[in-house]
């Protein structure tokens, strides 16, 4: 029995690489192998990538774009209105040159009709400024926003791309 148990050691120590009462080495992958692997994996990783960005970009300039139609403009009649007086300044005028910018040629067949409506809803909203109001670029760009949305619910169901003025002037 004896015998059955250190012929029972030595295998397990033959399985496990001990011989003789000392471990034997174990083979490594030297540091400098897998670091050289992982690098190639890496640049081939990185060059697979761009190849195939390159490959849709290239596609994606080859397929024809859609061309977008040129915008048009409408000429608006000048306007001038008196701006709201508070207290007992002399009155002060607003004189403005408006165009409206649509998408297409198109519209401008539908704008003109409607034509009257736009112009009384923009002398309504004018007359109701003070001068303070048309202060800097931001009481421009409120100007230009609130006549947007002025004119598109004027047109609807038609729209406008934006109000542009040609020249703004107080007086």
């Amino acid at each position: 029995m004896a015998d059955k148990k250190k012929q029972a050691d030595a295998d397990v120590a033959a399985d496990e690489g001990v011989a003789d009462g000392k471990p034997a080495r174990k083979k490594k992958f030297p540091l400098k192998l897998i670091l050289m692997a992982v690098g190639g994996l890496v640049l081939l990783g990185a060059g697979g990538g761009a190849f195939f960005m390159m490959k849709n970009k290239a596609s994606a300039t080859a397929m024809a774009a859609p061309v977008a139609k040129p915008p048009a403009f409408l000429d608006l009649p000048d306007t001038l209105v008196n701006l709201s007086n508070t207290g007992n300044e002399r009155p002060q005028y607003l004189k403005v040159k408006i165009v409206l910018e649509l998408p297409d040629q198109t519209m401008v067949a539908q704008v003109q009709p409607v034509l009257p409506r736009v112009m009384d809803s923009f002398q309504t909203y004018l007359r109701e400024l003070r001068p303070t109001d048309l202060d800097g670029s931001a009481g421009l760009y409120r100007l230009k926003e609130e006549l947007t949305r002025r004119v598109n619910n004027a047109i609807v169901p038609s729209r406008v791309n934006a109000v542009l003025f040609k020249e703004i002037v107080v007086q």
